[in-house]
């Protein structure tokens, strides 16, 4: 932990943050402190750089989700980078508490979401519609406790919200998530998924990197994963 941040990798050309649940990635109309905030503070002073520093935000996760955050040094890996995501050469895995046990315990789901602007919420349809893209992840059942299921999720395209609209769409909402059919809140506001990790080829030396990242240290993260 150094400036308050989890750092998981870091090279000359990227670095990758352990994202705490309840932080934007960037900042936004709230004026909350942000994780790119805390990211250029801390190469600034760990490197005493004067003036600006560049840090590029590769990709974001939503602010109640927890995990594996890339951000790119340079601007030449942000480019590749930002190219890598666009050609979906990027693989990215997730871990989810659900409250239902889902049937079958793995399966691929497509569903067709439309995003709600005003409501900030996508909704999961099972044949596609006007205006709605089409969504694919794959999921699999690891463990069980007495009251929650523990799943991996690999999503195959990368809609708004998608983890989340698809699983409530087959009556396996994130635990904490009420916006998509969760009963109640988590205390701190968060919800039970988690960016477990990414796979990507390094933007300069060329060779395949996968930086994995651990969920919080909660009760009921702690009963499934520990």
């Amino acid at each position: 932990m150094r400036a308050g941040i989890e750092i998981l990798y870091e090279d000359n050309h990227v670095l990758a943050v352990n994202k705490a649940p309840g932080m934007l990635v960037q900042s936004d109309i709230t004026g909350d402190i942000c994780l790119a905030d805390m990211v250029k503070e801390y190469l600034k002073k760990t490197y005493n750089k004067p003036g600006n520093v560049f840090t590029g935000v590769v990709h974001r996760i939503d602010r109640p989700v927890s995990g594996v955050v890339l951000f790119a040094k340079t601007g030449k890996a942000l480019e590749r980078l930002n190219q890598m995501f666009k050609d979906r050469t990027i693989s990215k895995m997730y871990w989810a508490v659900v409250k239902n046990k889902p049937n079958p315990p793995q399966a691929t789901l497509v569903h067709y979401l439309i995003k709600d602007s005003k409501t900030n919420k996508s909704k999961a349809y099972p044949d596609p519609l006007p205006n709605t893209k089409r969504s694919e992840l794959h999921y699999e059942l690891l463990c069980q406790s007495q009251h929650y299921y523990l799943l991996q999720i690999t999503p195959i395209t990368g809609r708004h919200h998608q983890i989340r609209a698809q699983l409530a769409a087959i009556g396996c909402p994130i635990k904490g998530d009420i916006k998509y059919g969760f009963d109640r809140p988590n205390p701190d506001a968060s919800i039970h998924l988690h960016a477990r990790s990414i796979t990507f080829m390094h933007p300069v030396k060329k060779t395949e990197l996968t930086i994995t990242a651990n969920p919080p240290k909660e009760t009921v993260w702690n009963a499934l994963t520990l």
